[in-house]
């Protein structure tokens, strides 16, 4: 099978479904004649023209505004927001307005929206664009929130939260497109089900949860512990909302032992909401505290060693399985 890169994957799905719909458009900052901030809009422009492909003024708050109306008479918008840091300024536009309209109308209006934004640290970009804000999004009742790990999800994913007539707010991790992470996507067709988590590699000593690019972490340390002889199953949730649960507490049962790996802030992270899901509806397959490995409560530092010190790796993870087995 052929190999891709994740900004590909995501070109890739976006030609799809434009093709296939004429009433998906593309708008934000950069999106045209540069083809994205990192490229992952190669080539769209050219194919589409100024009308489909939207480059835009700097103005969140336009940006989701318009989308929003659009979606609401019958487009199909998939708007950039160039960082996640930056969705505090359309704050209102999602809050208030994205993510109620369908509960506001009794179901009768559909909000087909994709936002796509960058999230995550590791390449000097400091405290303002580096942020990884998904559980800030999970607290939102009416957005669903998508979360690749690699290019066969992101493809997959995208396009299924393309066709989804619910908002939905889908992150891409800066290092999984300037690494570049490469990995086998079929030239055939095919979308990925939201709400359906991913086995990356089986284990029956412990279960770690991980997203994004902690997933690769969290399969770089599991190949070091097999060595030890403690086995890993590393399960990646592809999407946070709707959260497969299912597939978590069934491992939690095989394995008795859970660590979340996100990078997000430890407080009132993503991995404290798996974290206590686990505690309500599997307490008693647990052999172990739950453990979680995460970014410390600090804005994330520009010199090159703090950020390195910053990010969750590999070794925060061993030692956290460490204690557990």
């Amino acid at each position: 099978m052929r190999e891709i890169t994740f900004a590909q994957a995501i070109t890739e799905a976006l030609d799809e479904e434009m093709a296939r719909d004429p009433s998906v458009f593309i708008m934000g900052e950069d999106v045209g004649v540069y083809g994205g901030i990192l490229g992952q809009l190669a080539g769209l422009f050219d194919k589409y023209g100024p009308d489909r492909v939207r480059d835009t003024p700097i103005s969140e708050t336009a940006i989701v505004g318009a989308a929003v109306g659009a979606a609401a008479t019958g487009m199909r918008p998939v708007p950039e927001i160039m960082f996640c840091d930056f969705l505090g300024v359309p704050m209102d536009e999602i809050l208030n307005q994205l993510t109620k309209m369908r509960y506001m109308f009794g179901g009768k209006a559909k909000l087909p929206i994709v936002i796509r934004t960058l999230i995550g640290a590791g390449i000097g970009a400091a405290a303002q664009h580096s942020q990884c804000l998904e559980a800030l999004f999970m607290h939102i009742p009416g957005i669903k929130v998508v979360i690749p790990s690699t290019p066969y999800d992101a493809k997959g994913l995208l396009k299924s939260a393309i066709r989804d007539d619910s908002p939905v707010i889908y992150f891409e991790h800066k290092l999984l497109i300037v690494m570049p992470l490469k990995g086998e996507v079929p030239e055939e067709e095919y979308t990925i089900p939201l709400g359906k988590a991913d086995i990356k590699r089986e284990g029956k000593d412990v279960t770690v949860v991980a997203t994004a690019l902690m997933v690769h972490r969290a399969l770089a340390a599991a190949a070091k512990l097999q060595e030890k002889g403690v086995s890993i199953e590393v399960i990646d949730p592809r999407t946070l909302v709707p959260l497969d649960k299912q597939t978590i507490i069934d491992s939690v049962k095989k394995t008795g032992r859970l660590v979340i790996m996100t990078e997000e802030c430890k407080t009132g992270s993503s991995a404290a909401e798996i974290a206590a899901i686990v505690a309500e509806e599997a307490f008693d397959s647990l052999d172990a505290p739950i453990k979680r490995v995460n970014a410390p409560d600090t804005p994330v530092p520009f010199s090159p060693v703090l950020e390195k010190f910053y990010m969750p790796d590999e070794e925060n993870l061993i030692k956290a399985v460490t204690e557990i087995v």
